[in-house]
């Protein structure tokens, strides 16, 4: 059996990580959630320190007090 060494190039993966294509595919993504959960909700996709994110959350006093009662996001993720 040979033993073969992999070593990742960790300044790849953080450009990958925080590249356009992810982020695209999290913007996809984060609307298809907000698509779910209905008026009152926002998504956005920013770069944070090491990697891209997304995010949804309510707006309005009715979407946040939907989700309060509901868990509306959370059950959109799914």
């Amino acid at each position: 059996m040979s033993k073969k060494k992999f070593e990742l190039n960790r300044a790849g993966v953080a450009e990958l990580l925080k590249g356009q294509e992810i982020q695209d595919l999290l913007a996809g993504k984060a609307t298809e959630i907000q698509s779910r959960c209905g008026d009152g909700y926002e998504q956005d996709v920013y770069v944070g320190k090491t990697r891209a994110n997304a995010m949804v959350q309510a707006t309005t006093y009715q979407a946040k007090r939907d989700n309060l009662k509901n868990n509306t996001i959370l059950k959109a993720v799914r």
